[in-house]
C-alpha cells in the first residue's frame, strides 16, 4: 500500500470496487466500478428509452421520432458528466425527457445521481423540473388504457422514488466519510499522543541523567582537586583519594549505563533501575561528607508516611542542592532539612552557609580560572519542572544573611 493510500485508509484492491469520490481525496479519476456503472447505467438508460419509443411509436410522426431518438442519444452523452456537473445534466436530461421518449431512461440515471451529488438548493431545482416533465411527457404520450391522472401519478411515484433511492445511497456514502475521517482524526491523535510520551519520556530521562551525573562528577572534581592542590599528601592519602574516585566513577557509569538502557527497546538489560526515595536521603549526605563537606542534617515528622512521588522529588532535590554547593561553594557549610508540615506537606531546603552565596546561572558565568564547577542553569530548571509536576512550589535564592537557600515544599496528596 502506497503513503497515499495508507493516508486515505483504502487499499488499492479497494478503491477499485469504490466510487472514484470514496478513494484517495487527490485523485478524483473513475475508479474500475465507476467504468463499470457508467456502462451498465448508459445500457439500461437506452434501454428503457428504446422500450418507451416502441410503446409510444404510434403516437409519433417520422422527424419527431428522429428527433425523439437525436435528444435520447444527447441525452446518454450528458450522462457522461453527470458525477462533476450532477445538477446541471439532470436539469438538461429531464427537460429533454419532457418531449423525448428516448432521453426519459437517462433522465431516471441524471434524477438519481443529481440526488446523491447536488446541493440542497440544485436538488430542490432537479425534482421540479422532473416533476413538470413527468407531467408535461404524460400529456404528449398519453396512455391509451389509463387514464392521464394516472400516468401523471405514475410519473411523479416514478421521480419521487429515484430521488428517494439516491438520497439514501448519499446517506450512506456521507457516513462512510465521516467513519473515515474520524478514523483518519483518531490516527492523527494515537500518533500526536505517542510522540508527546516519547517527549515526554526523553525530558524525563534528560533530568535523571542531570541530577545522576551531576551528582557524581562533582564528587569526582572535588577528590580529583584534593590530589591536584595537595602533591605532599602521603601515599596512604593518595590511594584512599584515588579509591574513593574510582568508585565514584563506577557508580556513575553504572547509573548511566542504568538510565540509557531504558531508552533500548526489547533490550532485557533496558528495564528502569528502582528510583531513590527519601529514605535514602542520609546516604546521599553520607557520601557527600565522605567527600570533605561539612554538611548538618535534620529531619522532622513523621516522614516514613511520605508516598514514594514525593520522596523521589525531595531526594533529588537534595542531590541538586548538595551538587550546587560542592561548585559554587565549595567548602561552605551546608544545611538541609526535611520536614513533614501540618501532615499535609513536605518541606525541603537546602541552606548554602557561605559568606557570599553565587546563584546557578551567575556562577556559570565564571572565568576559567576559578575553581567553581561550569553549571548552566539546567538543574534548577528541570528541578522546578519536577516540583511543579509533583504540585509543589519551589523557591531558591539568597537570604538576608547572603546565605544561598534552596526551598522546596511538595504536597503529601496530589
Amino acid at each position: 500500500m502506497s503513503a497515499g493510500d495508507h493516508q486515505a485508509g483504502v487499499a488499492t484492491w479497494q478503491r477499485r470496487i469504490l466510487p472514484g469520490e470514496l478513494g484517495r481525496p487527490e485523485d478524483r479519476r473513475r475508479s474500475a466500478r465507476d467504468w463499470v456503472v457508467d456502462v451498465l447505467a448508459l445500457v439500461v438508460a437506452w434501454s428503457i428509452g428504446a422500450a418507451l419509443l416502441v410503446d409510444t411509436w404510434d403516437q409519433h410522426g417520422e422527424a419527431q421520432a428522429i428527433a425523439d431518438i437525436v435528444l435520447g442519444v444527447a441525452a446518454g452523452t450528458l450522462l457522461w458528466w453527470r458525477r462533476p456537473h450532477p445538477t446541471a445534466v439532470a436539469i438538461a436530461v429531464s427537460a429533454m425527457s419532457a418531449v423525448s421518449a428516448v432521453a426519459a431512461g437517462p433522465a431516471l440515471v441524471a434524477l438519481f445521481n443529481a440526488a446523491i451529488r447536488s446541493s440542497r438548493r440544485g436538488l430542490v431545482t432537479v425534482l421540479g423540473v422532473g416533476l413538470v416533465a413527468a407531467v408535461v411527457y404524460s400529456i404528449l404520450y398519453p396512455d391509451t388504457q389509463d387514464p392521464l391522472a394516472v400516468s401523471i401519478v405514475i410519473g411523479v411515484l416514478i421521480t419521487g422514488v429515484i430521488i428517494g433511492w439516491g438520497l439514501f445511497i448519499r446517506a450512506r456514502r456521507e457516513l462512510v466519510r465521516s467513519l473515515r475521517e474520524r478514523a483518519a482524526r483518531l490516527e492523527a491523535e494515537q500518533r500526536l499522543r505517542v510522540e508527546q510520551a516519547r517527549e515526554a519520556e526523553r525530558r524525563r530521562i534528560a533530568r535523571e541523567m542531570h541530577d545522576v551525573l551531576a551528582h557524581r562528577v562533582s564528587l569526582l572534581s572535588v577528590h580529583a582537586g584534593a590530589l591536584e592542590f595537595r602533591p605532599d599528601a602521603s601515599p596512604e592519602e593518595i590511594a584512599q583519594a584515588a579509591g574513593v574516585i574510582r568508585a565514584t566513577a563506577r557508580a556513575a557509569l553504572e547509573e548511566l549505563r542504568a538510565i540509557v538502557g531504558v531508552l533500548r527497546e526489547g533490550d532485557e538489560a533496558g528495564t528502569e533501575p528502582p528510583q531513590p526515595t527519601l529514605a535514602d536521603v542520609p546516604a546521599l549526605v553520607d557520601e557527600s561528607r565522605a567527600a570533605g563537606m561539612r554538611i548538618d542534617l535534620d529531619r522532622a515528622g513523621p516522614l516514613d508516611a511520605v508516598p514514594d512521588a514525593a520522596g523521589r522529588a525531595a531526594y533529588r532535590i537534595v542531590q541538586e542542592g548538595l551538587t550546587n554547593a560542592r561548585k559554587h561553594a565549595p567548602g561552605a557549610a551546608v544545611r538541609v532539612r526535611v520536614a513533614v508540615r501540618d501532615g499535609a506537606e513536605l518541606e525541603v531546603v537546602v541552606v548554602n552557609r557561605a559568606p557570599v552565596a553565587v546563584p546557578l546561572p551567575a556562577a556559570a558565568e565564571a572565568e576559567p580560572g576559578e575553581t567553581l564547577l561550569p553549571g548552566a542553569g539546567s538543574g534548577l530548571i528541570g528541578l522546578r519542572e519536577r516540583v511543579e509536576l509533583a504540585g509543589g512550589r519551589l523557591e531558591h535564592g539568597p537570604d538576608a544573611a547572603g546565605d544561598f537557600v534552596l526551598r522546596a515544599t511538595l504536597p503529601l496528596e496530589t
